[in-house]
């Protein structure tokens, strides 16, 4: 039966969206349809959890031979540290498919269709054993990404989709090409079990395609259009959701698969991901608009969890994973804020907000809190996941750890402009007295993910103790 579980994440969400697109549903049976589909599917992970045996290694797997000429076999199986993620993705999901619900979209039988079908590939993605199950579910993940991006966008979606599809085009046939050649040169696919390789530009192929998705620095070019251009649950599901599968390829395959070129190439992996540490935060600092800052912190903290995960040892990659979950829940909560905003507002722009702290309670209590856990004040679960990162990376270095603490630095005060911009100064002028505060749908969203934070506050060690690697 527990060999099941895994299969069951990955095929309900996708079955639930057959069901959305192909029955006439009327467009409130559509949503309620999706949103009751996703609850179900972080009720199916919950029951994972119970099950688990942390440390038993890869657990809950099932292999069955799919091509057996080529060695590929449909090999599922989560780790404690990958449950982890397929966890915040599917809370993350549900919340999306929720606030899209509440404010309603057009055409809702394809949309939440497509989000569902996502949350399949997703968690296809995190549970992959297989190099070609991973790329199948990898490039799965992606289209629905392209169409609700360049479908429910923006005035700018167009722009913003040919460049999220130029790039990850890009990334996902270097990808296809390393996968290739790891077949050939060792005749399996398997991750779980395969041989490990000391092919450089093979491991270079992976970390390519990961650090566009990432995105990492110099290779983020597509993210601040599609960022601000997404609506508001599409952007919190690909900074918060999407750029976790680059966090996954780095730790399950590249590093995993290619022990000695990460060795080899850690101070290159690590000078980009530094550069792109303190670049994104100087960027999220002078960025005229909250879903600016939003982005760019992303860049930010996508490069200070790959710091984590190159520092090479079990302290790094605990901090990394647990800041991985903690950025995950962190951006979506503030995407949906960001979105909450827009709606009362019209405008995410610095320059004409302000002043919303004053009679709405809710809105400033809200994102306060969610503000303050992302600047990593002592005591909060990000701080904890990024103590770990910067003592993991110290022994390679104590350049790199101080690079991530003046990075830290500067996360506090981007963090703390964006709440000053929005909730206080004077009332800016697109700020009307009778902008209401969140309202109990809206709350119903968001405090789910940050009661998941505060409970990570108090209890890092749920996940960083249970991570077998």
């Amino acid at each position: 039966m527990n060999e099941w579980l895994t299969t069951a994440l990955i095929v309900f969400p996708l079955a639930a969206a057959l069901v959305v697109w192909i029955l006439p549903w009327s467009n409130q049976a559509a949503g309620s349809l999706a949103l009751l589909a996703a609850l179900v599917e972080v009720g199916i992970w919950i029951n994972a959890l119970i099950r688990f045996d942390f440390d038993g290694g890869l657990e809950l797997q099932q292999q069955r031979e799919w091509f057996g000429d080529l060695g590929v076999s449909y090999h599922v199986g989560l780790y404690g540290w990958s449950l982890w993620l397929v966890g915040m993705s599917v809370v993350v999901l549900a919340s999306a498919i929720a606030y899209a619900y509440w404010t309603g979209r057009d055409n809702p039988r394809a949309y939440f269709g497509l989000m569902l079908f996502l949350t399949g590939a997703v968690v296809g993605v995190f549970s992959s054993q297989d190099l070609l199950v991973f790329y199948v579910f990898f490039e799965a993940m992606l289209i629905p990404l392209y169409v609700l991006v360049g479908v429910w966008g923006g005035p700018g979606r167009l722009g913003a989709t040919i460049k999220f599809v130029i790039y990850t085009m890009a990334g996902s046939l270097l990808m296809l090409a390393a996968i290739v050649g790891y077949g050939i040169e060792h005749g399996t696919f398997d991750i779980a079990e395969g041989p490990t390789s000391g092919n450089h530009w093979i491991f270079l192929g992976f970390v390519i395609a990961f650090a566009v998705k990432a995105p990492l620095f110099p290779l983020h070019g597509w993210l601040p259009d599609a960022y601000r251009e997404s609506s508001a649950e599409v952007s919190a599901v690909l900074s918060g959701v999407v750029s976790k599968a680059a966090g996954f390829g780095f730790l399950a395959i590249a590093i995993r698969l290619f022990p000695e070129p990460a060795d080899d190439l850690q101070p290159l992996v690590l000078g980009l991901a530094t550069a792109g540490l303190i670049y994104g935060s100087f960027l999220a600092f002078r960025a005229p608009d909250v879903r600016g800052v939003i982005a760019y912190s992303s860049l930010a903290q996508m490069s200070l969890i790959t710091i984590g995960l190159f520092a090479l040892d079990d302290l790094g990659s605990s901090g990394a994973v647990l800041h991985m979950v903690n950025h995950g829940l962190i951006s979506a909560a503030l995407f949906l804020l960001a979105g909450a905003v827009e709606r009362r507002t019209a405008t995410g722009d610095f320059a004409r907000l302000g002043g919303m702290a004053r009679g709405r309670p809710a809105l400033a209590t809200v994102l306060m809190a969610t503000g303050i856990i992302a600047l990593a004040v002592p005591g909060s679960s990000a701080f904890a996941g990024e103590f770990l990162i910067l003592a993991g990376i110290f022994d390679d270095g104590w350049g790199w750890a101080v690079a991530g603490a003046i990075a830290i630095v500067l996360a506090a005060m981007y963090m703390l402009r964006m709440i000053s911009g929005v909730l206080h100064q004077d009332v800016g002028p697109a700020v009307p007295e009778e902008a209401l505060d969140l309202r109990p749908a809206e709350l119903a969203v968001i405090v789910p993910l940050v009661a998941c934070l505060l409970v990570l506050s108090a209890w890092p060690a749920a996940i960083t103790e249970r991570l077998s690697f």
